[in-house]
């Protein structure tokens, strides 16, 4: 078949590079405009783009699916579309304009997790389980029929981004098999059953970590806000990253409280602390927790600040 394809982040590549090395011919990448990135702002190419251009696939900068990427895209004649993490909604026409439609590869069990960050929503709600959905893009968001899904358990280590990084691969190949059974004919897609849930757009306010909670819940939130945007709790020195964390041993730590007990630097829950292994200070660069804490040059606790009325995680 003739394929175009759309998506922009790291995590729609291995779909691409799958796409690229089957017996399918994809004839364009749609992808978001170069982007400034880095303290000096340099304007580069989406992970989406520079692979597709490194393959010899034209490139179609689109900030919006609207009335010239309906016409680019009726102009190659393509047989599917295929959507991983393009970052627009498509409508229609556009989504009328391939003869077989738009599949999208979503990283969440539909209907769970409907929306930009499910891998991120679903960390934080403490689910145990993920996984990743293929399914035929509709007007409504992440609504229509499953053509096929796969599972993948969630550990008390993994982070949002180990997580999404792992289903990108494993989803790539799930992907690649619904697009040969569109091929030959033999794909049957099946409605959505159960109730959704939303997964929206994360926030500045759901990295603030709210330390006054159960130690699950707190670690938690902070594995499904990293690597992005970055949890972080205030203090009265400032604001304080958390880069990496890990299950902790201690006693008498109350909430709120970081202390140092032996060679561990702890952040007390309402029920067990959770250990600091990287941090990084406001000002500074990311460091190991040990070194924050010599660097502070005393033994006192650190409090960690209570956010603010109505700007809670």
């Amino acid at each position: 078949m003739r394929i175009v394809f759309a998506g922009t982040p790291e995590v729609a590549v291995p779909s691409l590079t799958a796409l690229l090395d089957s017996a399918h011919e994809v004839v364009a990448a749609v992808t978001r405009p170069d982007a400034p990135q880095g303290r000096k702002r340099i304007l580069t190419p989406s992970p989406v783009a520079a692979e597709a251009e490194e393959a010899g696939v034209p490139v179609i900068r689109a900030a919006r699916a609207d009335d010239a990427l309906t016409d680019a895209v009726a102009a190659l004649g393509a047989d599917l579309g295929v959507v991983v993490a393009y970052g627009a909604l498509l409508r229609r026409p556009l989504l009328d304009t391939p003869r077989l439609g738009w599949i999208n590869l979503h990283f969440s069990l539909l209907p769970l997790w409907r929306g930009a960050a499910p891998v991120q929503r679903s960390v934080m709600a403490g689910d145990r389980e993920t996984g990743a959905s293929v399914f035929q893009l509709e007007a409504g968001m992440d609504t229509g029929p499953v053509f096929a899904t796969m599972t993948r358990p969630i550990s008390a280590t993994d982070t949002a981004g180990s997580l999404l990084k792992a289903l990108a691969l494993d989803g790539a190949g799930l992907l690649g098999r619904v697009v040969d059974s569109l091929a030959d004919g033999s794909a049957t897609a099946i409605p959505q059953d159960g109730a959704p849930t939303h997964a929206a757009k994360l926030t500045i306010d759901d990295a603030r970590i709210d330390v006054y909670r159960t130690r699950d819940e707190v670690s938690a939130q902070i594995r499904g806000v990293t690597p992005e945007p970055g949890a972080f709790v205030e203090t009265e020195g400032g604001r304080l990253k958390l880069h990496e964390i890990a299950s902790g041993v201690g006693v008498g730590i109350p909430a709120g409280s970081i202390v140092r007990q032996g060679k561990s630097v702890l952040l007390g829950t309402t029920t067990a602390p959770l250990e600091l292994r990287r941090v990084q200070p406001a000002g500074k660069t990311a460091m190991t927790a040990a070194d924050w804490w010599r660097g502070r040059g005393t033994e006192d606790p650190v409090t960690v600040l209570a956010a603010a009325p109505g700007a809670s995680a």
